[in-house]
């Protein structure tokens, strides 16, 4: 049993399926009739109107309408397109058990508790007949399918057949006036228009159901007594044929089944049981563990059961109607009704090729599952679920082919089979996870255990095979036993191949998982329906089946739908336009496709441009879904062929850069907002032409005045003064007035505004003596105050130095698809093409704009902004200005072709920097402190970064240069790069030039020695400070190098470390044991010699002093070892030693033990001797002891002492 859909509801009295439409009627112990659909899974509606349990349901089998039948004694008739009750009818004395409507009149049964069985006419909406015998509940009652009789079953232990054929003459209209006269008498005299042709006895109980066979003389009862019993009739007397006994209480229901020989069955034992018609015997039995069965329908014309139960009901099926299937070069091989059949798909000629052996087993599904195919040694393979999985193997012989012999198959069992080389098969054994390996004897030759635990096997190219698990599938290897791929995926049903076996499309029951030969994927697709078959086509593109569509997948996992279908098919192979399908009858069937969608996707998706162009050429491509598919992939300059709605062309031309396209769509649009957004694109490409007409169609004035500025356009700037000022528009006049620069008319603007002081104040400063000194008249005693001793700057406006027209646009690269398309989807032929030739910046006529002068002030006027009633007087008298003839409505500037293609910016060079490289100095110099820091960071665990934020900004100014064009454009950047020459490549872009190097270093270096030896520890401190803070900004050429700058920074550390312990020294004069401890420190720092020899005289000195005369002589000593070259500190150490050794004790104990190794904390100064736990600087390498873990480096002030860190990157050698 397959169970295709279940529900979950209140008891389920009564069910029906819709003859097209994948919809079921389940009607419920509630009152509620449900509608679902099937193949969703989803309730479609519900219809609660009844009072009380509805026992009966059934749809009409070609109008909208069902009838249900309930326990509030009425039949009601619903539409169930408009979801609503036509009419009910009235008759019936109690409960309803069961209605139906005939398959050809307008006639409706119904059976009922009242002991009677009603005939209702629903077009007249009257009762036509009442059969009157049975003497109790008549249980249910239905009409032959094809002639004139009723069948009703009664708890009064009897089935009854009744002769409907008056009725039936009744209503056709009599031809000849004796029938119609003996029709007028039967109607007088009380005629009875159903007679009792049959009373079937034999059941000892109450019997529930009855139902006549599709098409032979039978029928089949169920009844209390726990009996289902088949009847046969002729034309004069019916008879019981048989008794099938198995059910363990009452039969609610029993039924034929319509396409095999078989009876179904169910009952209040909570089973449904499958007989077989001819044997009488039972075959399979279904239980539930809770749910008694009520009712049981079948669908008219598929091969779909459904029965109701106490918590719902399911839909199912008896067998998969799958057939098994093989296509092997032009040849496909497939089991059918026992057979094996071959298809050649060029001469579409079907030929049987030899019997299959039917299972002596009488259960069902034992038909073939798979096939697999040898073509060399023409064996084949058939798996199936016999004796819990089996396989036969046959040989198809040159001869035998249609002569049908019958063969003794090879057999064996196995979960799953099939060919893995051309003599070889691969069998599954289950219980222990291995696969055997067979040759065509049937004998094993080799056995391999699995990598997964396996439920199925694919073959999967020569010697591998496709293991599935539930959750993943596997390629194995069964030579080298390894596995090849693996891919987690969802429980995969079949696994079909491309024609190349470079890729796979795994199909599970509501995905579709493509992946390379190597189980890499590629795509993954979700259905809401269930996916059923698919074959690969020769571009490459995976066709498949659902329930009801036939659909394409593309690499990419686009899809979409390329037909819809009726009834579900197989694919079996695609060839061209052609798809070549089984259907679930075994037929072979070609289905004729129209591929262009897919073909064109994937021409996209491929960048085979010349065939896009010659698809948009030919073909009628269009719709909703490829315009949205087009943008959404980037090429709008494409979907702009296919529309013509206008706003969308306006859209998708601003989208491609297509001026010209996109001032035609405005202007038949004529809004605000679209000439808005045209101005912005326009002046994003420097189409100033375009950018001035926009901004005039919005009377835009404060923009279009800018415009002028930016443009230099002064003749035009001084006629939007004028044109504020006929607005009366004082802020609009004034700042026309200040882009002009023109002074006198500030003045005179703000005078007349009121701003008397304002207005003085700029005579007075722009030295406009005249007019300053009439208006300090005019202001009297409140002469504004100007400030003495600073120099007034002027506000006047830089001189433009290039005045109108266009921008030089950047002459652009034609985009692959303008030109050729310039003139397709278009109705009319464009009138540009006479100006082809024109120049970059002429202005040339826009498509359809009446005619309008471009910045025509009497145009902008003309919507009626002035008033009108000073027309006699001569109004504002504009006619005076004689305004020069302004040049036509401009069209988008254009080298060759109205298509314009903005030019797309290419990739900043700090980018490119940043994208190369792994240096904290150029990701600085490239501007990106950000990720600078993240790199040092996490190559030397810096966590300081204050004392470098000086060098990243030098490094950042110093690899950027400027160039000043003109006065009015902006400032031009470019990079500087390293290592840059004249024969370098334009198009190669080097690393970035970086401000600081080695040398610098080194330099630095011998500064700091030289201070150090004068003594001057602060200077020299400073220095080497700033070494360390430089080290991890500079980038050297080769290793060599990489090692000298990793030993210059242990140099360095050396003397900070030191430096730091005597400057600490000399602040303590109030504690001369620690000044002795921070001496004796000092000399076992790794210092050059001469300084050595200064920190070893220091030391001795201090102890010396300090009566610590041991120790002194310990520093004397290790001076005097030095062979020091200065006579002066030998004469000293000399000294010290003889003193010394009169009394060689120390006055004071200290923390300095010279004799055990040790290194200084560079924190807290006290000596780590060897063996002691200590945690070091990721970047300067300085010890600390434990304590300081986690704090900044004193030494080096940058890094976290104890972080974890890479090491330091300063090479290219490095990475290489």
């Amino acid at each position: 049993m397959l169970t295709k859909f279940e529900t979950k509801s209140n008891r389920v009295k009564g069910l029906s399926f819709h003859s097209k439409r994948p919809w079921i009627l389940a009607s419920l112990h509630s009152g509620v009739i449900q509608l679902w659909d099937y193949r969703m899974g989803t309730l479609i509606d519900r219809f609660d109107e009844h009072d009380g349990p509805v026992r009966g349901v059934h749809f009409h089998k070609s109008q909208p309408l069902f009838v249900s039948g309930g326990d509030d004694y009425k039949i009601k008739v619903w539409n169930y397109k408009t979801h609503r009750c036509l009419f009910t009818l009235l008759g019936h004395l109690d409960y309803i058990r069961t209605v139906q409507f005939h398959h050809e009149y307008p006639w409706i049964v119904s059976a009922s508790d009242d002991q009677t069985i009603r005939i209702w006419n629903w077009q007249s909406r009257t009762c036509i007949s009442v059969l009157t015998g049975h003497n109790h509940y008549v249980m249910c009652a239905s009409f032959h399918p094809k002639e004139d009789l009723v069948v009703s079953a009664s708890l009064d232990q009897t089935v009854r057949v009744w002769d409907i054929g008056a009725l039936k003459r009744k209503t056709v209209s009599p031809a000849d006036d004796i029938l119609r006269l003996s029709q007028m008498n039967t109607d007088l005299f009380g005629g009875v228009d159903a007679v009792v042709k049959y009373v079937l006895e034999g059941h000892d109980r109450g019997v529930n159901w009855a139902a006549f066979h599709p098409t032979l003389p039978l029928i089949v009862s169920g009844a209390d007594d726990r009996q289902v019993k088949l009847w046969r009739m002729n034309e004069t007397k019916a008879w019981e044929v048989d008794t099938l006994r198995g059910h363990m209480n009452n039969v609610s229901c029993v039924m034929f089944h319509a396409k095999q020989d078989i009876i179904v069955s169910n009952s209040e034992d909570k089973s449904i049981r499958v007989w077989d018609a001819t044997k009488r015997t039972g075959i399979q039995t279904f239980r539930r563990e809770h749910d008694r069965f009520w009712i049981l329908a079948s669908h008219p014309e598929m091969n779909l059961l459904a029965a109701g139960h106490d918590s719902g009901m399911i839909v199912f099926k008896l067998e998969r109607e799958r057939p098994a299937f093989s296509v092997s070069g032009d040849s496909l091989f497939y089991a059918k009704d026992r057979f094996l059949r071959v298809f050649e798909f060029s001469t579409q000629r079907d030929t049987q090729v030899l019997p299959i052996r039917r299972p002596g087993s009488l259960n069902l599904n034992q038909s073939p599952k798979t096939l697999s195919f040898s073509p060399t040694e023409n064996a084949v393979l058939l798996c199936s679920d016999v004796d819990g999985g089996s396989y036969e193997l046959y040989f198809i012989s040159k001869d035998s082919a249609g002569r049908g012999d019958m063969q003794d198959a090879k057999r064996g069992t196995g979960g799953s089979a099939c060919f893995v080389a051309r003599n070889r098969f691969a069998v599954l054994d289950k219980s222990n996870n291995q696969v055997l390996v067979k040759n065509l004897k049937n004998e094993v030759v080799k056995k391999s255990a699995l990598p997964i635990a396996t439920d199925s096997i694919f073959y999967a190219g020569t010697g591998n095979l496709l293991c599935r698990a539930e959750d993943r599938v596997v390629i194995f290897d069964l030579q080298q036993r390894i596995v090849l791929g693996d891919l987690p995926t969802p429980f995969v049903k079949y696994v079909v191949w491309s024609n190349d076996m470079e890729n796979v499309a795994l199909l599970s029951k509501h995905a579709i998982i493509i992946a390379s030969k190597k189980l890499v994927l590629q795509c993954t697709l979700h259905e809401t329906i269930r996916v059923k078959s698919g074959a690969w086509d020769d571009n490459g593109v995976f066709i498949y089946t659902t329930l009801n569509h036939i659909k394409y997948c593309l690499p990419n996992g686009d899809s979409g739908i390329i037909k819809t279908l009726d009834v579900p098919i197989y694919i079996t192979k695609v060839s061209g336009n052609t798809i070549f399908c089984l259907d679930r009858d075994g037929k072979n069937r070609a289905i004729v496709i129209d591929a262009t969608e897919y073909i064109f996707k994937l021409s996209l998706l491929r960048k085979r441009y010349d065939h896009v162009m010659s698809m948009i050429r030919n073909s009628q491509l269009c719709g909703q879904a490829m315009i949205a598919y087009l943008q959404q992939k980037g090429f709008p300059e494409v979907a702009l062929h296919f529309v013509k709605d206008e706003r969308t062309r306006f859209n998708l031309a601003l989208e491609s850069g297509n001026i010209q396209i996109a001032v035609a769509s405005a202007t038949a649009i004529d809004e605000k907002d679209h000439w808005y957004r045209l101005g912005v694109e326009a002046l994003r490409q420097g189409n100033a032409g375009i950018v001035e007409y926009a901004y005039q169609r919005t009377k835009n004035f404060e923009r279009l005045s800018f415009l002028y500025l930016t443009t230099g356009n002064l003749e035009k700037l001084s006629k939007m003064l004028k044109i504020a000022e006929v607005k009366n528009d004082v802020m609009g006049q004034f700042h026309n007035a200040l882009y002009l620069g023109d002074v006198r008319e500030r003045v005179k603007i703000l005078e007349n505004a009121g701003h008397l002081p304002l207005a003085y104040t700029t005579a007075s400063v722009h030295g406009l003596q005249d007019v300053s000194e009439r208006l300090a008249a005019e202001l009297g005693g409140n002469v504004p105050f100007l400030p003495e001793g600073k120099a007034p700057s002027l506000l006047i406006p830089p001189t433009p130095i290039m005045c109108g027209g266009d921008w030089p646009l950047l002459r652009v690269m034609r985009g692959i698809f303008d030109g050729g398309l310039d003139n397709v989807g278009r109705g009319t032929t464009d009138e540009e093409d006479e100006a082809a030739d024109g120049d970059w910046g002429e202005e040339l006529d826009m498509v359809d704009v009446e005619g309008l002068q471009n910045g025509d002030v009497t145009a902008i006027l003309e919507d009626g902004d002035v008033d009108e009633q000073n027309d006699e007087e001569g109004g504002w008298e504009l006619e005076d200005l004689e305004l020069p003839p302004e040049a036509e409505t401009p069209k988008a500037s254009s080298a060759r072709s109205a298509v314009f293609v903005a030019p797309t910016p290419g990739m900043p060079v700090n980018q490119i920097w940043i994208q190369r490289s792994s240096f904290a100095a150029e990701h600085a110099a490239a501007g990106n402190f950000d990720t600078a820091m993240r790199l040092l960071n996490r190559q030397l665990g810096i966590r300081n970064f204050m004392p470098l934020k000086s060098m990243f900004l030098d490094l950042s100014t110093a690899s950027q240069s400027y160039l000043r064009a003109f006065s009015s454009a902006p400032v031009i950047s470019f990079a500087v790069e390293r290592g840059w020459s004249e024969s370098a490549s334009p198009n190669v872009r080097g690393p970035p030039a970086l401000v600081f190097s080695f040398s610098q270093l080194e330099k630095q270096l011998k500064d700091g020695y030289r201070a150090t030896t004068s003594g001057k520890f602060t200077e020299a401190l400073r220095l080497f400070t700033n070494i360390l803070h430089t080290i991890p900004l500079i980038v050297v050429e080769s290793r060599r190098e990489v090692d000298e700058v990793k030993e210059l920074i242990i140099i360095v550390k050396e003397y900070v470390l030191g430096l730091k312990m005597e400057l600490k020294r000399r602040e303590m004069k109030d504690n001369p044991v620690r000044q002795q401890e921070l001496a004796a420190y000092f000399t076992h720092c790794n210092l050059q010699m001469p300084h050595l020899r200064l920190a070893l005289l220091n030391a001795m000195t201090v102890c010396y002093k300090a009566k610590n005369l041991a120790t002194a002589a310990n520093f004397a000593r290790r001076l005097l070892e030095t062979n020091p070259t200065i006579e002066n500190q030998a004469k000293t150490a000399r000294q010290v030693l003889q003193a010394a050794e009169r009394n060689m004790t120390d006055s004071s104990q200290l923390n300095y033990d010279f004799r055990n190794p040790f290194v200084t904390c560079g924190a807290s100064y006290v000596p780590i001797y060897r063996g002691q736990k200590d945690v070091s600087c990721p970047y300067c390498s300085s010890r600390f002891v434990p304590s300081q873990e986690g704090q900044l480096c004193t030494v080096c002030d940058l890094a976290v002492v104890g972080a974890d860190a890479s090491g330091l990157l300063c090479s290219p050698s490095q990475i290489r």
